[in-house]
């Protein structure tokens, strides 16, 4: 009899040790958990934030500062503008044909060339990032990093843009074309303003493209920190995921 009294205890005894011991162990990690994310932002979220966005920033430029970086890239591509790519048959059949085809081309060529301008301005935007930037793009959206970038420094590239563009496609006949066109258009209120001069239309456009490209990267960077190679980004943004 005392045996089976005791047997009874000691199971029970068990079973509140085990479930007690359970759960100290979830509250630890809960707190671990905690501790290290808190610890992160504090400490790693701005040196791995400032990493990701060169990385990020770097590739995308790689992408587009090459031949065939816009032309060859249906995303980035820049085409005519719709009210121009609507009157390019008729265009075409005025013997314009050529000229619209070098048109395309040389804006994609005049993107290209102006692209590699844009990273002594992304690199200034990284160096001076806040930890308070850098906690708000951690825990933002898939392209908070875009979008620091963009609000950053999409001015000061248009500016820097604009005369490597306008060289490039003052290069073909095409341009005086284009603004001619757009021009007449402009003044009817057919097309916007900022886009009637080959100049500013592509320096927008290539803009649109290299953050494009840069949200692209940044996407994968945040889907799979690992695949970055760098022990400092895996943790950032593992931790942040």
């Amino acid at each position: 009899m005392p045996i089976s009294r005791v047997q009874p205890t000691r199971r029970q005894f068990n079973r509140h040790v085990t479930v007690s011991f359970a759960a100290l162990l979830t509250l630890a990690y809960t707190q671990a958990h905690a501790l290290s994310l808190a610890d992160l932002t504090d400490k790693d979220a701005g040196l791995g934030i400032k990493a990701a966005l060169e990385k990020g920033a770097q590739a995308a430029v790689n992408l587009l500062a090459k031949p065939d970086g816009f032309m060859g890239n249906e995303k980035v591509r820049i085409g005519l503008p719709g009210y121009l790519n609507d009157a390019a048959k008729l265009l075409k059949r005025m013997g314009l044909g050529q000229k619209m085809d070098e048109l395309v081309v040389s804006m994609n060529r005049a993107a290209e060339s102006a692209i590699p301008l844009s990273k002594d301005l992304l690199v200034g935007a990284i160096q001076s990032m806040s930890l308070s930037d850098a906690k708000s793009i951690l825990m933002g959206g898939d392209t908070s990093a875009t979008t620091f970038f963009s609000t950053k420094t999409r001015e000061p590239m248009a500016v820097r843009f604009l005369p490597a563009v306008t060289q490039a496609t003052e290069k073909v006949g095409a341009a005086a074309l284009y603004n001619d066109v757009a021009g007449k258009a402009a003044s009817l209120g057919v097309v916007n303003k900022e886009n009637a001069s080959v100049q500013q239309y592509v320096t927008g456009k290539s803009l649109d493209g290299l953050f494009a490209m840069i949200a692209e990267e940044e996407k994968k960077l945040r889907q799979n920190p690992a695949a970055a190679g760098s022990a400092l980004l895996s943790k950032v943004f593992g931790a942040a995921r």
